[in-house]
């Protein structure tokens, strides 16, 4: 091991993802000397085992799902999509695996990339340990931020080491269609993943250890989804576990609660993410190595004046644009600090990440789509609030019954009766992906009731189903 001299920045950011590139990005704006350090691909999970691979694969489905329903194009439409260009594209939009353009992105941001495995080693200081087993030590004058994510949770599970698993990376990534897959999870990861294979020219089996998909959003939205899962040929069995699983001349074999074996080419585990802190030297610093790192609003963590976490692995929200949303917020307060200007952390201020408690939004890309914003009626009602929910099905929407024949769907806003304003929306039904930011500045902005009703949507469009919300809850 050869160490090198050690080099100062006011900024260090550990982790190279999306999240860790606006921090850097949100530092070295202001001023502050930044470098980075990333031990596998510049861009992280999202750019090339999450967001952008599966969303590539997604797209696809969901066109020709859209197609199905429109006469003059559903006949041209029938038959399977065309799996290896489906491959070929989404191997565009994760670059090969190669991460050329992205550092050349932070070489121009004019941000250091120090490729490596980053450690903490006390307070302010990383070290760096390259591939060749050079360790340079950077220290940092402001702050050092940790982006590092989270990385699939795998179940404890008698044979998975001889399985082979897939995880989201590997469902992301593969190069051929397995013909049988057994997708195990009921949240966004396994829906989608199904959703795609399935369209691609596996037969899915989907294990759902609970009662329903998508246990976090409203109980319409997994409904919904699981009604269309299975009209598209996937095997939806919920209330059920898997106790083990083997490989068996090559195929896999899981075997359920109630002692049904269940036969398939591949297996993905889809039963949530662990963060990516075990071996970032966080025993340095007094804190508990694989922890989730706990922050305050300004992403710092508390009893430091230096360390901030930001995106999947503080747990607050995990969402790439939310973690993205969190580095902004954490790179204008290490820069207000910085230059020892007050702190705006107030609720909604410069400086404090308030949109992590209120007003979330996500999108699930099934078919069809699942989109939300803020809290559900039992979370609302949980935190305490007097909430109404207000339902309207979409087919009372002109441009749903244009965007395709038989569409189906179901919108709900939570509304405050106090304070009259929107705690939280979810729309489900084809192309609600688009409408959720109309919700999220509702949600956010703390609208009134009484001016939403002054917000007139554009006929004959599938946002007119904020019309009709409204006068639901007004004519009841």
């Amino acid at each position: 091991m050869t160490e090198t001299e050690t080099i100062a920045y006011d900024v260090v950011v550990l982790g190279a993802g999306p999240v860790g590139e606006n921090a850097a990005d949100r530092t070295h704006a202001a001023g502050l000397s930044t470098a980075i350090v990333e031990s596998e691909l510049v861009g992280g999970e999202c750019s090339y085992w999450a967001c952008m691979p599966s969303k590539a694969l997604l797209r696809p489905v969901i066109a020709q799902a859209d197609a199905r329903r429109l006469p003059g194009l559903a006949p041209a439409n029938q038959g399977p999509l065309d799996a290896e260009a489906v491959l070929a594209r989404r191997n565009d939009f994760a670059s090969h695996w190669k991460d050329d353009g992205q550092a050349a992105w932070l070489d121009g941001a004019g941000v250091a990339l120090y490729r490596g495995h980053g450690r903490l080693a006390g307070p302010r200081t990383v070290t760096v340990t390259a591939e060749d087993g050079t360790v340079t030590t950077l220290t940092a004058r402001q702050a050092v931020v940790v982006a590092t994510g989270t990385r699939a949770q795998l179940p404890d599970l008698p044979g998975l080491d001889e399985v082979r698993p897939w995880t989201s990376r590997e469902a992301n990534s593969a190069q051929a269609v397995p013909d049988r897959l057994i997708v195990v999870g009921g949240g966004v990861v396994a829906t989608e993943m199904a959703t795609a294979w399935q369209a691609l020219g596996s037969h899915v089996t989907l294990l759902v250890r609970g009662k329903g998909l998508l246990s976090r959003m409203e109980p319409f939205a997994g409904e919904l989804v699981a009604r269309s899962l299975t009209e598209a040929g996937v095997d939806v069995r919920t209330g059920t576990s898997v106790e083990s699983v083997a490989r068996e001349n090559g195929t896999v074999v899981a075997v359920t609660g109630t002692g049904e074996r269940i036969e398939a080419d591949e297996i993905l585990f889809a039963t949530g993410r662990a963060p990516q802190s075990d071996d970032i030297g966080l025993d340095t610093v007094g804190l508990e190595p694989g922890s989730w790192l706990e922050v305050d609003d300004t992403l710092q963590v508390p009893g430091t004046d230096w360390l901030y976490a930001v995106g999947d692995v503080n747990h607050r929200a995990l969402l790439t644009h939310q973690g993205k949303y969190q580095a902004r917020i954490a790179g204008a307060a290490i820069a207000a600090r910085a230059s020892d200007t007050p702190l705006d952390d107030a609720p909604w201020g410069a400086h404090a990440a308030t949109a992590d408690h209120y007003a979330v939004p996500q999108v699930v890309f099934t078919d069809p789509e699942a989109a939300a914003v803020g809290m559900s009626l039992a979370e609302a009602e949980q935190a305490g609030h007097r909430v109404r929910a207000v339902d309207v099905d979409f087919g009372s929407v002109a441009g749903a019954s244009l965007y395709g024949d038989g569409y189906k769907g179901r919108a709900r806003m939570v509304v405050d009766l106090d304070e009259e304003i929107l705690r939280g929306v979810t729309f489900v039904g084809p192309g609600v992906g688009e409408l959720v930011h109309s919700a999220t500045v509702a949600v956010a902005g703390r609208v009134p009731l009484d001016r939403l009703w002054h917000v007139v949507p554009p006929f004959p469009t599938l946002s007119e189903v904020w019309l009709r919300l409204l006068e639901a809850y007004r004519d009841n």
